[in-house]
């Protein structure tokens, strides 16, 4: 009798170190990075929801942050993460073209005439743009808002040929940035977004083009006298994590990460309209001048818009198919 006790007290004994080590061997860490700088509001309560998941998977799903660009600019984390030296990004969507070119379907200059529209497009194809990444080999949650992108620059610009000559920044390679500043008659800047702040403050680069917000959290706007009022493009971001990372978790602890952090990024989605909205107004506020222009230039612009539609269309840039998508959608929301 004692022997069986002891036989089935060492056997009892086996199965929970066995236990333990299954948890040990499936419990893994996922690096996040991200170029947005750290102390932003979003990245305090990401880092809480990647808190919330650690607890609730209990310490089986673990995400380490790596902010303020320390893993390097949003096309070094995508290398980063097709060779597994990390998991995941915040990142700006048009890093993601090669996974799906339709993706830059939002960014067509001078599409959207308000939020309403932005938001009725979204609603009819996101998901469509969600799907087609994840077709094309990376995983990404709700999109986010970046916001409407302004020309932020060193002398008024008001009508297109202002343009002429004008030293604006483009992400290095970022091929769409790049057509669109050469149909703009600029000289294009490509530097890593790190670069641009010394760039501005050595006259390297005279103009940039992006959201009121970024241009604040980056501390560009203290190197730019003009911002003209016309929103050029629209932008959005992608938190996209390599598809292993949630295959590779049991169906319980996949819920648990998706339940946490795509509500979170619905929240962000909202939060960053209304700070890019006060961001606006900070800049005028802190005595950048606001130059709007006059209708002849806004018919100037609508022409040049309409021009690299076509130019995007014939390079492969977008497809037909999702372009006329994009149109009907634009009109429903207008009718």
């Amino acid at each position: 009798m004692l022997s069986e006790f002891r036989s089935w007290r060492w056997g009892l004994l086996a199965l929970f170190c066995l236990s333990l080590q299954s948890q040990t061997i499936h419990a893994k860490t996922y690096k996040i990075a991200t170029i947005a700088p750290d102390g932003l509001g979003w990245i305090k309560t990401l880092r809480q929801s990647f808190k919330t998941i650690d607890e609730e998977t209990e310490g089986r799903v673990k995400f380490k942050l790596y902010p303020g660009g320390v893993q390097g600019d949003d096309f070094t984390v995508v290398r980063k993460m097709r060779i597994g030296q990390l998991h995941g990004g915040a990142l700006a969507a048009g890093t993601l073209i090669r996974f799906y070119t339709d993706l830059q379907i939002y960014n067509m200059p001078l599409q959207f005439d308000s939020f309403a529209e932005v938001d009725q497009v979204r609603q009819a194809m996101d998901q469509g743009i969600i799907d087609g990444i994840s077709d094309g080999g990376m995983t990404v949650l709700p999109l986010i808002e970046t916001g409407f992108a302004y020309l932020m620059s060193k002398r008024p610009i008001s009508n297109p040929e202002d343009l002429t000559n004008l030293k604006v920044w483009v992400p290095e390679g970022d091929p769409l940035g790049e057509q669109l500043v050469k149909l703009f008659k600029v000289s294009p800047v490509p530097l890593n977004i790190t670069d641009v702040l010394a760039a501005l403050q050595t006259g390297l680069v005279d103009a940039v083009a992006v959201p009121p917000l970024v241009a604040i959290a980056l501390q560009w706007h203290n190197h730019v006298t003009h911002v003209m009022d016309l929103p050029l493009m629209y932008i959005y971001s992608v938190f996209a994590l390599d598809p292993k990372v949630l295959s590779g978790l049991d169906e319980a602890d996949q819920l648990i990460v998706r339940k946490h952090l795509e509500p979170l990024m619905r929240r962000i989605d909202r939060e960053n309209r209304s700070d890019n909205e006060k961001a606006f107004e900070a800049l005028v506020a802190g005595g950048i001048r606001r130059v709007t222009p006059n209708e002849s230039e806004l018919d100037a612009w609508e022409i040049v818009a309409d021009t690299a539609v076509e130019q995007m269309l014939a390079a492969g840039e977008i497809t037909r198919p999702q372009l006329d998508a994009f149109q009907r959608a634009l009109e429903a929301a207008r009718e």
